[in-house]
């Protein structure tokens, strides 16, 4: 009976048929590799203020800059662009933003609206491990205000919220929050190279209590505070 079987199968005419070769692996487009490198790059730079408020960017520029051709740097400014990092001008002349008072105000009104939900919808996953990570990134956002670091303070400032925020599990809410934060960061950090600290401010140390307390109400109320205090120095 054996034989009978595996003598049908030599047998079968679909069996016996050559099978195709798989499709060769398609190398990895170099262009695409470079535009997201670019990307991901330019967008840590904008939003953590490293590039100034207003500063015009040319392609040949960016392209000389990282070592590639003028191909993924023209793509990683349209995609900047499309995601409100950076502005275009009916002459094609890509920069960073240089916010006006009244954009600033509007910019703290989303981020009054959106922040305190985000962290409130964090707060029943806001587990032991992440308040500690919480406060050692604090500890990290005070000692660039002893340092006078402006760029570290607003990236520490950022990974705070963004941290906590990210256990509200609400995507489409959060990436908002970072086109705004795209769009204020080169104003911030000039803004703070400019402010004489000594101290961080305490609002974080309130989110943390409010945290650890379960205190719903004082969490929102801490978070809308931290989040447009800085931004009245902004408007004034």
């Amino acid at each position: 009976m054996a034989g009978a079987l595996t003598g049908g199968a030599r047998d079968d005419p679909i069996a016996a048929m050559p099978q195709p070769a798989p499709p060769p692996l398609r190398p990895t487009d170099p262009n695409a590799a470079a535009n997201e490198r670019i990307y991901r790059s330019l967008r840590q730079q904008i939003m953590h203020g490293e590039i100034a408020p207003g500063r015009a960017l040319t392609l040949r520029g960016l392209a000389r800059q990282f070592g590639v051709s003028m191909t993924p740097a023209r793509e990683a400014v349209r995609r900047l662009v499309a995601e409100g990092a950076l502005t275009l001008s009916a002459s094609g002349r890509v920069a960073t933003w240089a916010l006006s008072a009244e954009r600033i105000e509007e910019l703290a009104a989303i981020r009054a609206l959106l922040e305190p939900e985000l962290a409130a919808r964090a707060l029943p996953r806001a587990h032991f491990a992440l308040i500690e990570r919480l406060s050692a990134i604090n500890a990290l956002n005070a000692e660039a205000v002893v340092r006078q670091d402006a760029v570290a303070y607003v990236r520490t400032n950022l990974e705070f919220h963004r941290m906590l925020y990210l256990r509200a599990q609400a995507p489409a809410m959060l990436a908002i929050c970072e086109t705004v934060w795209l769009q204020l960061g080169p104003t911030m950090r000039a803004l703070y190279a400019r402010l004489d600290r000594k101290e961080a401010p305490p609002h974080h140390r309130m989110i943390l209590a409010a945290l650890r307390a379960g205190d719903e109400p004082g969490l929102r109320l801490a978070v809308r505070t931290d989040v447009t205090q800085g931004l009245r120095h902004l408007a004034g």
